[in-house]
């Protein structure tokens, strides 16, 4: 089997699913484990860092691990860099077998940083009995030193490894999600998947067709096909509580817009509470009258409709990732006030992670969205995870809807 660590709502272990991969999840958050239970998935809800590596021993072929990026993410107060010290001890001690965990997490300003060393404990553990074969892992860029540490102790264990930086854009994802990654093997040559998308689209050479251009948000969310009908500007709150995705007001600011013939329709759904199923806007209504904004700081990410996603990041500003009407183009509504932001839906979210429309995402607003920010893009997962289970993908092999 395939032992996926900290395994969240299982941005890891649907693409394992889809490749048809035994797997199992450790998991703490009680939202993710909902969430992995009703897509199937098998979990153990347990601290990642108080569980026993023996009853894996024997029966472990890969090892994946996506440790809580909280400490580290701009999107926090990144005291794991002030730990980062820490983590590196703690790393060192545990793959020589002795556990200072406890002396160190005491000396740590954020206790989410050690959690970053866990996985050299299972490693160190499964090693004994030459285990796993092949090794994936991902956290925010600030990490990547720790991997690099990573791969030097797996190396002297008879892998091969390799760590960088990846962005999930040129992998499909309609999102420039730059992560650090960590590959390694004891069967193969450990380096990373060759990208299948570009942020320009590339002409054929001698060896092969170039890659195809990034998928935009438009595409990813349906915006621009002709074959469905407009939606109209209408929605409630989520399932689970939380607020209505319309701030106040902006629901008739939009009616209005749209009956003067300046910004027509909104890219919404159609009046279900935060449906999974994101209806199409025709290009003409759609394309360069929205764009998307990663929270409200002076220098947040505005991406229009025809680029990706800047990184979708929530948590403490769970619903501060917004569509703005103001586009980033210059284009300008021809009377009366642009609407106000409406914030994205969990839904639009998910299938901007490369979730599936259907994901049974669990909890309320605020809870699906810390599980789909904090989550691996499943499409990215599957070009990582592809070559250790021989497997080869193309551009289009995992569809954005698998």
């Amino acid at each position: 089997m395939v032992l996926d660590l900290f395994a969240g709502p299982g941005g890891w272990s649907h693409p394992l699913k889809v490749l048809g991969v035994r797997e199992v999840g450790l998991e703490w958050d009680e939202w993710a484990c909902k969430t992995r239970a009703a897509a199937g998935l098998v979990t153990v809800r347990t601290d990642v860092a108080m569980y026993p590596a023996w009853p894996f021993l024997g029966k472990t072929q890969g090892l994946i691990a996506s440790p809580p990026c909280q400490a580290w993410s701009m999107a926090g107060k990144r005291l794991g860099l002030v730990d980062q010290p820490l983590v590196h001890q703690a790393v060192a001690d545990l793959a020589e077998g002795h556990d200072t965990r406890e002396r160190l997490l005491a000396a740590c300003r954020d206790p989410r940083s050690l959690l970053a060393a866990e996985p050299m404990r299972y490693l160190h553990a499964l090693n004994t009995v030459g285990e796993p074969e092949w090794v994936a892992m991902e956290e925010v860029p600030d990490v990547l030193p720790l991997w690099r540490q990573y791969a030097v102790v797996l190396r002297s264990w008879g892998f091969s490894a390799w760590s960088g930086i990846l962005n999930a854009a040129d992998f499909g994802v309609p999102q420039t999600r730059r992560r650090a990654i960590l590959l390694a093997s004891r069967t193969r040559t450990a380096e990373p998947p060759a990208p299948t998308h570009a942020k320009s689209v590339e002409p054929p050479t001698l060896f092969g067709p170039g890659r195809v251009q990034w998928v935009s948000m438009a595409e990813a969310l349906g915006w621009g096909a002709t074959d469905r009908p407009v939606p109209t500007v209408c929605a409630g709150g989520g399932p689970g509580g939380g607020p209505e995705p319309f701030p106040s007001g902006s629901r008739k600011a939009l009616a209005d817009a749209r009956d003067r013939g300046t910004w027509k329709s909104h890219p919404r759904g159609t009046g279900q509470k935060d449906s999974a199923h994101v209806p199409a806007v025709p290009p003409s209504e759609a394309r360069g009258a929205w764009s998307l904004r990663s929270n409200n700081q002076a220098n947040a990410t505005v991406r229009s409709l025809d680029e990706p996603a800047g990184t979708l990041f929530f948590g403490h500003r769970a619903n501060e990732c917004v569509w703005v009407a103001d586009p980033v183009n210059g284009q300008q509504h021809e009377a009366g006030p642009a609407p106000e932001p409406i914030r994205i839906t969990a839904a639009e979210a998910g299938l901007l992670q490369t979730f599936p429309a259907d994901y049974p995402w669990q909890g309320n607003k605020g809870q699906r969205f810390s599980q789909i920010g904090n989550a691996v893009p499943p499409r990215l997962a599957a070009h990582l995870l592809a070559p250790h289970l021989g497997k080869t993908l193309g551009p289009d092999d995992f569809t954005l809807a698998a």
